[in-house]
């Protein structure tokens, strides 16, 4: 653990947010299309309706202020995730959210011909609450109630019953998957400000609530039985926990697809930075996750240059190595 005490906990606080700023500044400023900071300030001051300007305040701010909040909204996802099911790996992906959204989005399109982003949007939002909704009660079902176990394996067996629905569609139908394979290798590229807009008040009551049921995360993390000789409902913090990371990862799959290793990576880096006080655990997450997604996302405009890699992939790049570290670590318990 890096910061101990409070008050080196509210300075990094304070860094990480200006660390995050510096971030979305830079990601306005860079890209395909040459701008410098003077031409960004002015697209903001000073609108002139040049093709610089326009692309400064339609395309990369939007996309900006999108990589944060889904960055953010993973990572805040994926410590309470880990903190239910007790798993070092679980993430969107474990709880078929992203596999749910997918299907959902592909049924829609290979069925009823959808073509709209702002439709795939809530069709996508649709399809992950439905595969969150439906992991949380397989998981329930049984005399011992939901356990950390039953949940990772109902999680594991909806998101491959999905992820091999979705396959057997894109096989039937090639041209839903010219259609949807961008949005499936998830991305902010192209994302317009509506859509952020659109989901915005599910991600803030997500925040919002998850950071009033950090004190109470605390208590769960210490076991059942402790939590439950503490006077705790943990039926009702399991189940308060559960519609947070419906809204929260549901809302970001949504608006950027489904993108991966986040919801993993950042809780653990959190964690080593501040320990396991889910208070500040979870907005530090939230911080670090909007900061890995937008760095991952101006780093994804230069690899391939003039084509961009979408940013799903260059998250599962930067977190694979990772994702093997905490599996080994996790389960051979070194």
């Amino acid at each position: 653990m890096l910061l101990k005490t409070s008050s080196q906990r509210w300075f990094g606080l304070t860094m990480s947010i200006i660390a995050l700023l510096l971030l979305v500044c830079a990601s306005i400023v860079y890209g395909y299309t040459d701008t410098s900071w003077k031409v960004a300030y002015g697209a903001f001051t000073n609108f002139d309706g040049s093709n610089e300007h326009i692309i400064i305040q339609s395309v990369r701010l939007p996309r900006a202020l999108i990589a944060v909040a889904v960055g953010a909204s993973l990572a805040m996802a994926g410590v309470l995730m880990q903190t239910l099911t007790k798993n070092p790996l679980a993430s969107p992906g474990i709880f078929g959210v992203n596999a749910g959204a997918g299907f959902a989005v592909v049924v829609a399109v290979t069925m009823v011909s959808v073509g709209s982003l702002q439709a795939y949007t809530w069709i996508a939002f649709l399809g992950a609450a439905i595969a969150a909704i439906s992991v949380y009660v397989i998981g329930s079902v049984g005399r011992e109630g939901l356990t950390p176990m039953k949940l990772t394996l109902a999680g594991a067996a909806i998101a491959a019953m999905f992820s091999s629905f979705t396959q057997g569609l894109l096989v039937l139908n090639e041209a839903a998957l010219e259609q949807v394979l961008f949005w499936l290798a998830g991305s902010v590229q192209g994302r317009k400000l509506e859509t952020l807009i659109s989901v915005l008040p599910y991600l803030l009551v997500g925040w919002t609530a998850s950071m009033l049921l950090s004190t109470k995360m605390n208590v769960l993390s210490m076991g059942e039985d402790v939590a439950k000789g503490l006077g705790l409902k943990t039926g009702a913090v399991k189940l308060g926990a559960g519609v947070i990371i419906i809204l929260l990862s549901g809302g970001a799959v949504a608006v950027a697809g489904p993108i991966g290793f986040i919801g993993i990576v950042v809780p653990h880096v959190a964690r080593a930075v501040v320990g396991i006080d889910h208070r500040w655990v979870l907005p530090f997450a939230g911080l670090f996750g909007g900061m890995l997604l937008i760095g991952a996302d101006i780093a994804a405009r230069y690899v391939i240059m003039p084509q961009e890699v979408p940013v799903g992939v260059m998250t599962a790049v930067i977190g694979t190595p990772f994702f093997i570290y905490i599996a080994r670590k996790g389960f051979s318990g070194k």
